[in-house]
């Protein structure tokens, strides 16, 4: 049984229309703020605030986010150029001013481009956040 071409058009524009409309919503979601829930802001770092965590954070970081991070934490790495929203430079206030459980938050749950961590061991976490918190205003 043929198809009309008329159909198969419409068919086309319709699936495009739709392809469209998802990038659009994923763009627009990407570039409003990611708000952490209350609970979870409220959350506080188990680990001490000593260079043992920082050092481990240091290390997490390193391996798992210098692409996109750069190597100062910057949110200017290698592959930043090509993500929306740009990764989150660490040393800045905008940054740094965030509770320890929203940044905990954030690094758990990922966004646009960036991936949940949650595979992480919840220690790693948190030695992130610390090793985040090493490296504001630099």
């Amino acid at each position: 049984m043929a198809i009309s071409l008329g159909l198969r058009v419409g068919a086309l524009v319709l699936t495009f229309g739709v392809l469209l409309g998802s990038v659009v919503v994923g763009i627009a979601s990407a570039q409003t703020p990611q708000i952490a829930p209350e609970a979870e802001k409220a959350r506080k770092n188990p680990l001490a605030s000593d260079s043992k965590a920082i050092e481990q954070g240091e290390k997490v970081a390193k391996t798992n986010g210098v692409s996109c991070q750069g190597a100062k934490s910057k949110g200017d790495g290698a592959a930043a150029a090509a993500l929306n929203p740009k990764p989150a430079d660490w040393t800045s206030q905008k940054v740094q001013v965030e509770s320890d459980g929203e940044i905990f938050w954030k690094i758990s749950n990922g966004r646009g481009a960036m991936p949940p961590w949650k595979h992480l061991a919840e220690n790693d976490r948190w030695a992130l956040v610390r090793y985040l918190r090493s490296v504001g205003g630099k």
